[in-house]
């Protein structure tokens, strides 16, 4: 059945519902959303709660009715942390499975994999974690962080609050450290600090050996200027990283470090004794004290049957992003790509944190930015929050960006160049 049928199916079907009390079985075929996460490989650690947490809320969803009168069905692939595989697996699920939506990736090098089979096929893609900005597709809309949402308030709480003075960004070597540390090296430098005072270094996925790089850490601060590390390592790797620092007697006193991939699920493989106080920005964090929040946090537990099992920054992401579809297609009308995408822009829904985050017409969110500190129990505690930013798609710290904006719902255009007015439209070649 193609897309077009099934949603005439579904809008009949919905409006049965009204006059004959029609159940979901109504529908020849279900609504379908892809599940794109890796369940094996490096990036696991961090993918598969994401996986868990997309098939609670569908679950959800069915129970209060499903969507336009039809039921939701998952489809779940494993793309295992292999990013060619990304894209054969967001073809797979477009092409072979008929899906209507799908939420997914981790990593930018996915993503970027992904972008040319969205846009070839009209897919839609909703992606929940931080990134580095520097791209607005209109088959994707961005519920994680971007860089102004993240990056550049760590950097700041480091300036102002623990007055660091030279800065180690660590990254794992792929396209999101890359381009977040191009951008922090602008900003730092525009902050007055001098380029000799910036260590940049970048290792593999599954990096394990830190000894040679926590020793090139410690010794920028052997003139005693306080050394703070901006961290952008991925997956696994983290856990050699900290247990090398707790191995050279690192304190978060001495180097402070700020993750901006490392929250619940990744603390929660660790011993945390020795990265109490270390630091990690986020714009959720399960220790959030709201009503909101406890109610997501006991579903959660509910459904993945264990109270050990904990939240995360992404899982908020996907829990707005999966409502924001959800209430898009239901203004719409039906799961047709085009629109949805136009429902999408305006749509808001309450943070698990406090307040409200809205859709943008550069298809990124609005979204507080907290400070976390790490406590001996893997969760953390909260000291610094803002009131909600609008994600920035392009960043104003390197010159190629600043004169650029994103504005798919006037505009129509994700790359509109503000001096000379026209949309330059690169598609999948950001």
């Amino acid at each position: 059945m193609t897309k077009t049928l099934k949603t005439a199916g579904c809008a009949i079907a919905a409006l049965l519902a009204t006059t004959t009390l029609a159940t979901a079985q109504d529908c020849a075929d279900p609504i379908k959303v892809g599940v794109l996460h890796s369940l094996s490989g490096s990036m696991a650690i961090s993918e598969t709660t994401l996986k868990d947490v997309m098939l609670m809320l569908i679950e959800q969803q069915n129970a209060a009715g499903g969507l336009l009168g039809c039921q939701i069905e998952a489809v779940v692939v494993d793309p295992a942390s292999d990013w060619p595989l990304f894209a054969e697996k967001a073809r797979e699920l477009l092409t072979v499975n008929e899906v209507d939506v799908i939420f997914g990736n981790w990593t930018s090098v996915s993503r970027k994999s992904v972008l040319p089979v969205l846009e070839e096929l009209n897919g839609l893609l909703f992606y929940p974690v931080q990134y580095e900005g520097e791209e607005s597709s209109k088959n994707v809309f961005y519920t994680g962080a971007a860089p102004n949402q993240q990056a550049i308030p760590a950097v700041d709480y480091f300036l102002e609050e623990l007055g660091v003075e030279k800065f180690a960004l660590l990254g794992t070597d792929y396209v999101y450290p890359r381009t977040t540390n191009n951008i922090l090296q602008a900003y730092l430098m525009d902050k007055g600090i001098a380029e000799e005072d910036i260590f940049v270094n970048y290792t593999p996925f599954g990096q394990s050996d830190w000894a040679t790089i926590v020793g090139d850490v410690v010794a920028l601060g052997e003139d005693g200027m306080q050394v703070g590390v901006i961290s952008t390592i991925n997956g696994d790797a983290n856990i050699g990283f900290y247990k090398e620092l707790a191995a050279a007697n690192v304190s978060a006193d001495d180097i402070p470090v700020v993750a901006f991939s490392v929250g619940e699920e990744e603390l929660s493989g660790l011993d945390t004794s020795n990265l109490v106080g270390h630091l990690a920005a986020w714009n959720y964090f399960m220790s959030a004290d709201t009503p909101e929040n406890a109610d997501f946090i006991a579903k959660w537990q509910d459904f993945i049957g264990s109270t050990d099992r904990v939240t995360n920054d992404p899982m908020e992401a996907h829990y707005i992003g999966f409502n924001m579809w959800v209430q898009a297609v239901e203004a719409a009308g039906t799961t047709d790509v085009d629109a949805v995408s136009d429902a999408m822009i305006g749509q808001t829904f309450p943070n698990l944190t406090g307040g409200m985050a809205t859709m943008l017409p550069n298809h990124h969110l609005t979204k507080p930015v907290l400070i976390g500190e790490i406590r001996a129990d893997g969760q953390f505690d909260i000291i610094s929050q803002t009131e909600p930013v609008e994600g920035d798609a392009w960043t104003d710290f390197l010159p190629e960006s600043a004169v650029l904006t994103s504005d798919w719902k006037d505009l129509k255009c994700g790359m509109y160049n503000t001096e000379t007015q026209t949309c330059v439209q690169l598609t999948s070649n950001y």
